[in-house]
């Protein structure tokens, strides 16, 4: 059975960087994509950003040039490297699989990281 473990969120003040790591277990034949979802309190989840197995990569506007998605194929594990943060950033972060295993093609989600930007 596929399970993706989140790690990497905490506190921190506005301007600060953090990363997020999302590694995935079990047995994996293929990855189509992986992705960073983020949900604020009383907000929808949103895309942050997202990787294909081609390399493309896309950012939602509010974090282009602040946030850099990246992976390590042979760990099945996708990076957040979030810099410069502002108040706004502030949600839970949910990492995002779309790959080939056992039972077929399925999205596989991360349990959830809080990410807090504050003074």
């Amino acid at each position: 059975q596929v399970q993706l473990v989140e790690s990497g969120g905490g506190l921190v003040q506005p301007g600060g960087s953090l990363r997020l790591s999302c590694a995935a277990s079990g047995t994996i034949f293929r990855v189509y994509s992986m992705g960073w979802y983020r949900q604020a309190p009383g907000k929808q989840r949103e895309l942050v950003a997202k990787l294909t197995s081609d390399g493309s990569t896309n950012y939602a506007d509010s974090v282009k040039g602040r946030f850099t998605i990246s992976r390590d194929n042979a760990k099945n594990t996708v990076y957040l490297q979030m810099n410069s943060l502002k108040p706004e950033d502030t949600a839970v972060y949910y990492c995002n699989f779309y790959l080939f295993a056992p039972r077929g093609s399925a999205d596989y989600w991360g349990q959830g990281t809080q990410v807090t930007v504050s003074s």
